[in-house]
Formats: structure tokens, C-alpha cells, sequence
């Protein structure tokens, strides 16, 4: 089942998850200063930056 290869590659790779939030949130730093309309203004990346590494510190501290 899917569920199952996904908690197996989360349990591997435990930081994966904290390592892409951060990277989001660096991604829509950098697009701050460019402007690009709706994606720099909105915040996006930033809050599914947030959401991705709060979620993935989560499931790493429960997969052990």
C-alpha cells in the first residue's frame, strides 16, 4: 500500500521533509525581491513551507 511506502521513505529520510520546508521558505524569500505577482504576494510558499516542516517534524518524532 502506498501509506505504508511513504512512512518507510519518511522513516529513512527523516530530515527530508524539514530540509524542503526550508528550502520553500527560502524560495519565496527570494521571490519577494523579484516580484512576480500573485505567487510573491501571496505568501505561498511560505505557508506550505511552514506546514511541510511542522508536518514532517511530526511524522519524523512519531516513525522514530
Amino acid at each position: 500500500m502506498w501509506l505504508d511506502r511513504l512512512s518507510d521513505f519518511i522513516a529513512r529520510y527523516k530530515g527530508l521533509p524539514t530540509m524542503l520546508a526550508v528550502l520553500l521558505v527560502f524560495i519565496n524569500f527570494v521571490l519577494q525581491f523579484l516580484d512576480l505577482g500573485w505567487l510573491s504576494s501571496s505568501n505561498l510558499l511560505l505557508h506550505l513551507g511552514i506546514v511541510v516542516g511542522l508536518v514532517g517534524l511530526l511524522l519524523a518524532e512519531a516513525l522514530g
